[in-house]
């Protein structure tokens, strides 16, 4: 590897460990906005997100490329549908995980994110054909026995984190489908929902219950910076996933879902008890043995266990 290669990568990790670590910090953003209602912070989320990205746009001087593909992609009623569906199904991802965070539900919202990539490849095999090796077989397996361990120890469907993590596998699926640049695909999900976002609002604050304030409050500001902190860190991931392997972003995504399920424990006192560790054990394992699945070594050890395997056959 040659030292610009190395730089690249070393910035890279450092992108992504920095989108992660945001991602990580949400639940402390939405619970200092507590006292708003989901569905209102979600709403903002929205408008304020769009704006934050057409102000990228127009600094970075890429609206007029925006604009460009935005209209060739226009063109595709296939392309446009497929964007639509994606838009409705990250806002519904929003949701819950705002919802959840203020109803002291961390610990579920991390994880949802901690089976998510597990959900993603069942996805992957469902609708793109794609392949589950032995070791990505058994991560899930075990992925599984972690979450119905919980459900028969506490006597209720962590609905949450699975609704959290099928979510955003779906949206995953789409990006992937619809394949369009982080920043565009963004833009163009937040502009579409933008409409539905100022309607609510508008009938909220003439009924007297908004929360956002044509002055310099708190609350408004913060209302305000949720679009900031939905795209930086989106924005940060992107510049990563360009200069890293995905083996090493598949290490580092889980790095969010613990800062989560740290606060959740550590700082807003949510029950974590031995049936909980039990439960995310399995899963931990699990997860290990998905990020190692995709490393040289393990496709080498999933060779030789399948030749065993084919080898004992024909013997018998």
């Amino acid at each position: 590897m040659t030292p610009e290669n190395r730089k690249e990568r070393a910035n890279g990790i450092g992108f992504a460990i920095g989108a992660y670590i945001l991602w990580g910090m949400l639940p402390v953003y939405w619970k200092l906005l507590q006292h708003v209602p989901a569905l209102e912070i979600l709403a903002h989320r929205i408008i304020w997100s769009f704006i934050f990205l057409l102000i990228l746009l127009i600094v970075t001087g890429k609206l007029r490329s925006f604009l460009s593909e935005a209209r060739e992609i226009s063109k595709q009623p296939r392309k446009m549908a497929s964007i639509f569906v994606a838009a409705i199904i990250l806002n519904i991802n929003w949701l819950i995980y705002i919802w959840a965070v203020n109803e002291n539900h961390i610990v579920q919202t991390s994880l949802g994110y901690y089976i998510n990539p597990l959900v993603s490849v069942l996805l992957g095999i469902a609708f793109l054909h794609e392949r589950l090796s032995l070791w990505q077989l058994m991560a899930f397996f075990l992925a599984v026995v972690g979450v119905l361990c919980l459900t028969f120890q506490y006597g209720a469907f962590p609905w949450v984190a699975l609704s959290l993590a099928i979510t955003f596998g779906v949206y995953g699926l789409f990006k992937k489908v619809v394949n369009v640049g982080a920043i565009t695909g963004l833009t163009l999900e937040t502009m579409i929902t933008c409409v539905f976002a100022l309607v609510y609002l508008v009938y909220v604050n003439n009924a007297g219950n908004g929360a956002f304030q044509f002055s310099m409050s708190t609350t408004t500001l913060m209302l305000m910076g949720a679009g900031a902190v939905t795209a930086t860190p989106l924005l940060l991931f992107a510049a990563g996933a360009k200069r890293l392997p995905l083996y090493i972003i598949g290490f580092i995504q889980y790095l969010s879902p613990t800062m989560a399920l740290l606060l959740g424990v550590f700082v807003y006192h949510e029950p974590f008890t031995s049936g909980h560790f039990m439960s995310f054990g399995i899963i931990w394992t699990g997860l290990i043995i998905f990020s190692l699945s995709r490393t040289a070594f393990m496709v080498v050890m999933e060779e030789a266990v399948l030749k065993k395997i084919h080898a004992n056959r024909l013997s018998s």
